[in-house]
């Protein structure tokens, strides 16, 4: 029910957006005597505003064509590795003979698309041979191909390792920190290779350190209010009709909350540039909330199951995670090396939860283990922007050459 009305809302929006388009095109044609004046430039600007805010924003491209190796402009064609019904491994396969590392990078599946980390693939393709993880909006997965539960996410990535090969070093953004310890923690209780590396980075591997809003959040409500407050089910327009899902208006919702003020302030000087007529700010606020505000649905078990076993019940940092109903041992890691990084302002994973990795990893030397707390970064900074481009991203490629095996 809640999903419908949310559509008919996003319907009934339409008048207003033809009366804010209207608006720009008359206010802003070239052929009004008053186009450049203060009124109507800021005329524009709101119907500009207006017509952003109500927008609904689709997945966007990784948009990734070229790049340099070895000093050398190549090729990038985006290849479809293998599909799975909620996951595509997606493939930047390079035009060059030149072997580097093969790294498989673990997005998140906690509301925003893979190219959210569109940053962090463009500087690791210089330097290696990248796969992602495409998760798939769950309102468009056709109900008879079946749910994702975490134990399935966890699946997805034994299967996506063994296909890379043993040499496939991982790199988990945020929320898959924990799926992709696990992964790794029963393949090496399994006797199976593990990868030579693991990068953490953001992830809340044990909630209850330095716990933030949104871990406040999801401690303070009982299981069954996000069962009955946050799952919908998929309107008829969508290929997933039927299927229970937390839609991705929620999260953002949830998202936007966190930071209100940043947000509004970030749309009023919007709207100053669009009057002052000063592009590169305005250009550089709609690149970043065509990203932000793209959002997918999440598959309702998964979502509940991280709920419960991550935020509320803490199952791997009290050694009671069980997955497909095998436990999961971080201490029978023995073979793969270990590099956590956390903001030191990071407002979803707090400072301590992805080092509490170290705790767990019991059983790999110390020579092989490594941490940085990134001072002034936060949750978003540790995996794109300038930061992370000139400080943290050439630590992350200096540990994988350091550890790669030929």
């Amino acid at each position: 029910m809640i999903y419908d009305l949310h559509e008919w809302h996003h319907t009934s929006l339409l008048p207003l957006r033809w009366w804010a388009m209207t608006n720009k095109t008359v206010h802003g044609s070239p052929f009004n005597p008053f186009g450049n004046s203060l009124v109507s430039r800021a005329m524009v600007a709101g119907a500009e505003v207006l017509l952003r805010t109500t927008h609904r924003y689709a997945k966007p491209e990784f948009g990734l064509t070229e790049t340099t190796v070895d000093g050398r402009t190549v090729a990038i064609t985006e290849e479809r590795t293998l599909e799975k019904p909620f996951c595509t491994l997606l493939h930047f396969k390079r035009d060059t003979d030149v072997r580097q590392p093969t790294v498989l990078v673990v997005a998140p599946l906690s509301g925003h698309y893979a190219t959210l980390l569109r940053d962090t693939v463009r500087t690791l393709v210089q330097d290696h041979d990248v796969y992602v993880t495409d998760w798939q909006d769950a309102r468009m997965v056709p109900l008879e191909l079946g749910t994702l539960r975490f134990d399935d996410y966890v699946a997805y990535i034994k299967e996506f390792i063994r296909l890379l090969g043993p040499n496939v070093h991982v790199i988990s953004v945020c929320q898959p920190t924990v799926p992709v310890l696990a992964a790794i923690s029963q393949m090496a209780s399994d006797g199976e290779a593990t990868p030579p590396t693991m990068t953490m980075m953001g992830g809340p591997v044990d909630t209850r350190r330095n716990p933030t809003a949104v871990n406040t959040f999801a401690m303070e409500k009982p299981l069954n209010w996000f069962e009955q407050r946050v799952i919908c089910e998929v309107p008829n327009k969508y290929p997933g009709r039927g299927r229970d899902v937390c839609p991705g208006f929620f999260l953002l919702a949830g998202f936007v909350y966190m930071n209100a003020r940043r947000h509004f302030d970030s749309h009023k000087d919007y709207f100053f540039h669009l009057v002052q007529g000063d592009g590169e700010n305005a250009e550089s606020h709609r690149r970043f909330y065509d990203e932000y505000n793209a959002v997918m649905d999440l598959p309702a078990e998964y979502y509940l199951d991280t709920i419960k076993a991550v935020f509320q019940e803490h199952h791997l940092p009290l050694g009671k995670m069980v997955v497909a109903g095998k436990p999961v041992d971080p201490s029978a890691i023995t073979n793969s090396a270990l590099f956590t990084i956390e903001g030191e302002l990071d407002d979803i994973a707090g400072m301590g939860q992805t080092q509490a990795t170290h705790e767990l990893c019991t059983q790999i030397p110390a020579s092989r283990r490594r941490h940085l707390t990134v001072e002034g970064a936060g949750h978003y900074g540790i995996f794109s922007g300038r930061r992370y481009r000139e400080a943290i991203y050439p630590q992350i490629r200096d540990f994988i050459a350091q550890h790669h095996k030929s």
